[in-house]
């Protein structure tokens, strides 16, 4: 990026005017508002005027919305909220921090409220340093887990979440680990290596020692899962993580303590991508996995968004989650826009998803921080710079196209594709309808939008991104 693009950043003010308020559309009967993202930047969820639902008919290609169609129950969108991401959110001062926070997780009319975040058990590759919460000197074991600490988070993660639940008590929150203490591994290092099965327990014991440590301060991990990328032992930190491995892991060991402990956090399997489903369909099958399981995340690095319908089909009784997708320093505004919206939005909605979450939430001007062989190319949604200025990057308006405007508890319902117009629709808890589009094609699409008999007509340029409310 180069220094002049830092210096030019977008002032608080200029996101919060264009945002606009979608809490008078219900009032507007026969109206749909909508808000536009194009792919040159010159609107960024920048609402629109009125749309007037009529009778009259045309050629237009059409997006019927069905009410009656009914699908998954909606848990959230947002974002990973990484050590690093803490830390870029704490050098700003009280009154900037919380204004932020207000228009991040608030539901206020200038706000696009974030209603889910995953967040690290200890270190992930977005953290300054690896680390555990149980880290022993080479040589060194603590089978009681005696010196168990919530260590670095204490210092950036917990006092920023729980800024965030001042703002939005009911925000989810679902906790991955990068790797375990590497005392428990059978290669002694914080990347790659496996779980040594003779510390199965204690890892499952270590779980239950993290969630009550954060209910200690006031924080509900609602899910975790119990690896991030477990195929990738790459990465710093990170572990290689087998389906037969993580099956044995939930069924005799994690799911026990935590039926022991009676905690109900959510168990989530696989956390990874769209290119293996047979991994989660693998534990699923294991009868002793099975009952603790509450459903499967996914990430898009590989395969194909469809995968999530392959493990919803074959395990209808369980949930499947959207936990991650970054955007690059490498890319730019308009093909990460088209792609992400209409690829992990949009596919993962429509593919079952109860959430979907992109990777980091901040960074600073050089994308950092990052461990030791960790992501250098991870795009936050914020990035803020030495001199606090704050700006919001093209993950703030990929996630905010939904997170303003389906809050919790919202159902996904029927809607076609029309063409090269990708969208979903949503009814909300308030009774509003909304549909995101995205306009996939090289031209401009005129369209009707059709809802109980009636219908407006619209324009939406090649590449951008809409979400409609009424």
């Amino acid at each position: 990026m180069k220094k002049l693009q830092i210096l030019l950043l977008l002032p608080l003010i200029a996101v919060q005017v264009k945002c606009g308020s979608s809490k008078n559309a219900a009032a507007n009967s026969g109206k749909a508002q909508s808000w536009i993202t194009t792919t040159d930047e010159s609107s960024k969820l920048l609402k629109q005027n009125d749309l007037v639902f009529n009778s009259e008919t045309n050629s237009n290609q059409t997006i019927i919305v069905d009410a009656s169609q009914k699908f998954q129950t909606i848990e959230g969108f947002g974002f990973s909220l990484t050590g690093g991401s803490a830390q870029a959110i704490l050098k700003l001062d009280k009154a900037k921090r919380e204004a932020l926070l207000q228009e991040l997780f608030s539901r206020k009319e200038d706000a696009i409220g974030l209603s889910y975040l995953r967040i690290s058990i200890g270190a992930s590759d977005l953290n300054e340093t690896v680390f555990s919460y149980d880290d022993m000197p080479e040589g060194q074991t603590d089978l009681k887990l005696e010196k168990f600490n919530l260590g670095p988070d204490l210092k950036d993660v917990v006092p920023v979440l729980k800024e965030i639940l001042a703002i939005n008590p009911d925000i989810k929150i679902m906790g991955s680990p990068w790797s375990p203490p590497v005392w428990m591994k059978d290669n002694g290092s914080s990347k790659g290596g496996s779980l040594q099965p003779q510390y199965y327990q204690v890892y499952a014991e270590y779980f239950v020692k993290y969630i009550q440590a954060m209910k200690a301060e006031g924080i509900v991990i609602d899910a975790i899962t119990p690896q991030n990328e477990p195929l990738h032992p790459g990465n710093n930190p990170s572990l290689l993580m087998l389906a037969e491995q993580q099956a044995d892991f939930i069924g005799n060991h994690l799911g026990p303590a935590f039926a022991k402990a009676k905690i109900k956090t959510k168990i989530v399997i696989y956390d990874h991508n769209c290119n293996k489903p047979e991994y989660p369909l693998t534990i699923l099958k294991d009868a002793k996995a099975n009952p603790f399981i509450a459903g499967s995340a996914f990430h898009l690095y590989e395969g194909d968004i469809s995968a999530m319908s392959t493990v919803h089909d074959a395990y209808p009784n369980k949930d499947l989650y959207f936990t991650e997708q970054y955007t690059g320093s490498g890319t730019n505004f308009e093909t990460d826009l088209k792609w992400s919206v209409k690829n992990v939005v949009i596919g993962s909605m429509r593919n079952w998803s109860k959430i979907t979450l992109s990777w980091g939430l901040a960074n600073d001007e050089f994308y950092k921080p990052f461990t030791p062989g960790g992501c250098s190319t991870c795009k936050g949604a914020l990035m803020i710079d030495k001199n606090q200025n704050i700006k919001r990057e093209v993950g703030y308006y990929i996630i905010g196209h939904a997170s303003k405007f389906v809050p919790e508890g919202s159902v996904r319902i029927g809607s076609n594709i029309s063409g090269n117009l990708y969208n979903v629709a949503f009814k909300t808890p308030s009774g509003q309808i909304v549909l995101l589009v995205e306009n996939d094609g090289t031209a401009t699409e005129t369209f009707n939008i059709k809802y109980n008999q009636k219908q407006v007509s619209t324009t939406l340029n090649a590449g951008a991104v809409a979400t409609y409310v009424w």
